[in-house]
């Protein structure tokens, strides 16, 4: 398949990162940034880009990829498309088509990319090839195409497509290779290259900030100046997670990827623009405590700081006390209108008093009210939300198990929370009380119906679920030592033992035979297609977890994927 000279760059990059197999650990060598002119966006390096786009091609992974509902979807996407654009006026441009094969013949050892407009497309990308490596064969066969000029006294070529306006431009010098699609980014470069003193991104503000932030650098590091990015309307356009918002609180990151056999492991340093307090609060210190009690079977995790009451309560509502509840599925249909033969009354409005007023109900008290009264109460330090699925005794059904844990300032009462949560699901569950009556279990109370909830209290930690396997063993863990240091954020997923559940489930949900493709022009179904497929593509990721620790002036962020072995 051929790729666009763009995608083939970055994704090659990316998707080695974190789809590639065995990585054995590379040497330290000085970075490419003191080469790139000052002005990029985002720089991307690598300390091996050619030994990743060889895994990469020779991955499973990427075999699955290809043919995943994922990339199908992708292929047809405004993204994809704008590269493929791209990539065909590179290929004008150029004279070089730009596949797979031409992408092989560029990488070096270190390589790196510098992207100095998003919505052009305007990159630098410099490689280091080995002792004695000749120039690739396609750039040395198309040399006649391009028309020569010269930078620093050494000689570089680029070649222009007038209808698109898109330049090309590629030079060799000594054991580097340079390809840049503006003439100016390759000059300067070679001025660089040659020793000038011309402004390069490694002595911009952004840049020194974010790796002085930083630790060592990783296999792969990202590096992004955010007070550029953001601002642009093909970021926010383009941006998947929809975090604008959350983004704009920071000026520029950076992002170290480690890679062993076993384990890959990411490590973000975002830099704030407003400097915060450095002490850890109660609310990261709560979050450590926290996360022992997270079962070592769990499937997935999430254990956050300080969330509001209001936050909370959404937590228990939409995963506990009333998952269903939320707003209905809009009509595509008209209303009906019901037209009547003409009466205007009957005898039974004789009864009805024109006189009065009539009577207004007296507005009853919301169910949620004394719960959230209870939340407030006693302001949460920490929560977390533990869910794990298991198939039904007939092997048929996938029933998701939840529980959750909030850490108060102080003790909880435990009376008036129960009494809380009993008022809340009382309306939705009886009109006289039936069902919704606790019952004193082994170490917690359990309601008496139908519909399994349990509650218990611990002192400040507060149990709510909807499996009493799992209420006792977050309880049980509550027992533990905690090695854990503060955080903000902790969140942890199971992928090896959730991914075949989660598929046989979504299957179910979609009405969709397992291992069936959608049929000619038909989008796959979302989550027995697109997310099942991309679970499919991963299938040796075995977890994934990630912590979020804040500090004065910079949030830490570190990403760790497991693999099997």
């Amino acid at each position: 398949m051929k790729l666009r000279i763009i995608s083939a760059l970055l994704a090659a990059v990316c998707f080695g990162a974190l789809l590639a197999g065995d990585r054995s650990a590379a040497t330290e060598e000085s970075s490419l940034a003191h080469l790139a002119p000052q002005g990029a966006l985002v720089y991307l390096e690598a300390k091996d880009l050619s030994s990743l786009l060889a895994q990469w091609n020779g991955s499973h992974e990427k075999t699955e990829w290809l043919r995943s509902d994922n990339y199908a979807v992708f292929s047809k996407s405004r993204l994809f498309l704008r590269l493929k654009d791209a990539g065909d006026q590179f290929a004008t441009a150029a004279g070089i088509p730009p596949d797979m094969k031409f992408v092989a013949q560029v990488a070096g050892s270190e390589s790196a990319v510098a992207i100095y407009d998003i919505g052009k497309l305007e990159f630098l990308y410099i490689t280091r090839f080995g002792a004695g490596r000749a120039e690739p064969a396609s750039l040395a066969e198309s040399r006649s195409k391009f028309e020569s000029r010269s930078a620093a006294g050494k000689p570089f070529y680029v070649r222009k497509d007038p209808e698109s306006g898109r330049e090309v431009a590629f030079a060799t010098s000594g054991e580097y290779l340079l390809l840049a699609t503006r003439e100016d980014l390759l000059a300067h470069s070679l001025e660089l290259l040659a020793g000038a003193k011309a402004p390069a991104i490694d002595n911009e503000l952004w840049w020194t900030d974010s790796l002085a932030a930083a630790g060592r650098p990783g296999d792969l590091r990202l590096v992004l100046n955010l007070e550029k990015i953001v601002p642009s309307p093909y970021f926010r356009t383009y941006w998947i997670q929809r975090n604008i918002t959350d983004t704009s609180a920071y000026r520029a990151a950076v992002s170290d990827m480690f890679l062993s056999p076993a384990e890959y492991r990411e490590e973000r340093v975002l830099l704030k623009k407003q400097e915060g307090d450095a002490t850890p609060s109660s609310g990261s210190r709560a979050v450590a405590d926290l996360a022992r009690l997270v079962p070592a079977d769990a499937g997935a995790y999430q254990i956050a700081a300080r969330p509001s009451a209001d936050a909370s309560l959404t937590l228990l509502e939409t995963k506990l006390l009333a998952p269903h509840a939320g707003p209905g599925i809009a009509s595509q249909l008209a209303p009906l209108v019901q037209l009547s033969s003409g009466e205007t009354g009957g005898s039974g409005d004789l009864e009805t008093r024109i006189d009065q007023a009539p009577l207004e109900a007296r507005p009853q008290a919301s169910p949620a009210e004394s719960l959230k009264a209870a939340l407030a109460q006693n302001p949460v330090e920490a929560s977390i939300n533990v869910q794990s699925t298991e198939l039904d005794a007939d092997q048929v059904f996938v029933r998701i198990h939840t529980a959750v844990v909030l850490a108060g300032t102080s003790n909880w009462d435990e009376s008036a929370v129960r009494s809380a949560l009993a008022d809340f699901v009382r309306p939705a569950l009886t009109t006289s009380g039936l069902g919704a009556t606790w019952q004193n279990k082994s170490g917690h109370f359990e309601l008496d119906g139908l519909w399994t909830l349990c509650a218990g209290v611990s002192g400040k930690y507060l149990f709510v679920s909807d499996d009493p396997r799992l209420l006792e063993a977050l309880s049980s863990a509550a027992k533990s030592s905690n090695s854990t240091a503060p955080a903000v954020f902790i969140a942890g997923f199971n992928h090896a033992a959730e991914r075949e559940r989660f598929v046989r489930l979504a299957n179910v949900l979609d009405g969709r035979t397992a291992g069936s493709a959608p049929a000619a022009g038909q989008m796959p179904e979302f989550f027995s297609g697109n997310v099942a497929g991309l679970s499919g593509v991963l299938a040796k990721l075995t977890s994934e977890k990630i912590v979020v620790r804040d500090a004065r002036s910079k949030v830490l962020q570190t990403v760790v994927y497991e693999w099997e072995k």
